[in-house]
């Protein structure tokens, strides 16, 4: 555990061993929120980064999800079909009353 002051306005220095091990760069938006008390920071990459983990793995297996498209597909295959069969009972009707 490293040690540093806060110096005027609340500014603090991390320290270049803490930000090696962090992978924070010159430049990099750093995210700060209190937990149990405790200051932490996190880089607007990595948080992104946990973000996506966390949806990923609280998503279905990809075999498990369902496919819109696919979806789609079946609903415009099946309205074709009833449109279809309409059509063609309309023409059998027509035929009928034909002379």
């Amino acid at each position: 555990m490293l040690a540093v002051k806060m110096s005027e306005g609340g500014r603090v220095v991390i320290p270049a061993e803490l930000r090696e091990q962090l992978q924070f760069k010159q430049g990099d938006q750093l995210l700060m929120e209190v937990k149990n008390g405790a200051l932490v920071v996190t880089s607007k990459v990595q948080r992104i980064a946990q973000m996506r983990d966390e949806i990923l793995a609280a998503m279905p297996p990809l075999e498990a999800r369902r496919s819109l498209v696919d979806e789609l597909i079946a609903e415009r295959r099946a309205e074709a079909a009833k449109e279809e069969a309409e059509a063609s009972e309309w023409e059998l009707r027509n035929a009928r009353l034909r002379p």
